[in-house]
């Protein structure tokens, strides 16, 4: 039995002034959360269209639930729940009737598939009689799920749902796209928050259009093989011209109020960034060994990409 509920092969897609897609390749398992990560422009938006057969690749083929996104189009759009980047409900139609229109649409009820939906939509329903149009960023994003949920659908495509939204609403989505998935449903999900990554199954990390790499969040982490730094001081943008002119440094990235510092050479260590850093008339100068995080390997990985 095929246990996966998504493939992409060898996928590209153009447009006239960028390359939105260059032969980009993975496969989601059945009741997987799987997380499409990168910047914005990275070609995620574009991935998402041909999956929910929105937009024809210019080559390469994929499937959902066995199905082909060209040829089964009317099929797949049964079986998938989206919910685009952009708010796309009807601004003017209350909670509610834009939920019995998108139950209506696909042959069903809000009743029949209440048991489904009643995590999220219990937190909405007090105002299930104000327009959708006049709800709060965390609220359109409820509603905007019960929808893409209504039918049942076995494949959920979710492009940046947390784009703009509040940190708490983000951590109740993604608690509850934890349950949704506990229930079964695959769900394929895109974010430029580097911290949603960590709350995937599996991710692919894309940018400029291309794989990076497709991994567990931690075995993706455990690739980065540097020892790394974190370097304060008391003035962050001397701070970080300094690293960049030394000749031993390898990478350097501001991350809010330090720098996490690599080095070209890996024999010095704390005591050599402090001595360098002193030699600039630097001070309050804080220097320690931190693990890295998805974003760190994120940066490395798009570095190695650009040399290549």
């Amino acid at each position: 039995m095929n246990n996966l509920s998504v493939t992409v092969n060898n996928i590209s897609k153009s447009y006239p002034n960028a390359l939105a897609l260059d032969n980009v390749s993975f496969d989601v398992k059945k009741s997987e959360l799987f997380g499409i990560i990168g910047p914005d422009g990275g070609g995620k938006t574009s991935l998402f269209r041909i999956l929910t057969t929105l937009l024809l690749p210019d080559s390469g083929t994929a499937t959902l639930e066995g199905l082909d996104c060209v040829k089964d189009y009317k099929k797949i759009r049964n079986l998938i729940g989206y919910m685009p980047g952009r708010f796309s409900l009807y601004q003017d139609l209350s909670v509610e009737e834009n939920l019995k229109f998108f139950a209506t649409i696909f042959g069903t009820t809000i009743e029949e598939n209440y048991d489904l939906i009643k995590d999220i939509y219990q937190q909405i329903e007090p105002f299930k009689t104000r327009p959708a149009g006049k709800l709060s960023g965390g609220m359109k994003q409820k509603l905007a799920l019960s929808c893409a949920m209504i039918h049942k659908p076995e494949v959920l495509i979710l492009d940046e749902p947390t784009t703009g939204v509040d940190a708490v609403s983000r951590k109740e989505f993604w608690e509850m796209l934890k349950r949704l998935n506990l229930a079964g449903i695959t769900i394929l999900v895109s974010t430029p928050y580097m911290d949603e990554a960590i709350l995937c199954d599996r991710v692919a990390l894309i940018q400029g259009g291309k794989i990076l790499s497709t991994d567990t969040p931690q075995n993706i982490v455990n690739t980065f093989g540097k020892i790394l730094f974190s370097v304060k001081t008391n003035n962050i943008h001397k701070l970080m011209n300094d690293l960049n002119e030394w000749s031993n440094t390898g990478s350097a990235y501001l991350f809010g109020q330090q720098i996490h510092l690599t080095l070209s050479n890996e024999s010095l260590n704390e005591k050599d960034i402090i001595d360098y850093l002193t030699q600039k008339e630097s001070s309050d100068i804080k220097v320690e060994k931190i693990k890295a995080g998805i974003e760190d390997t994120f940066m490395s990985l798009m570095t190695k990409q650009h040399h290549e």
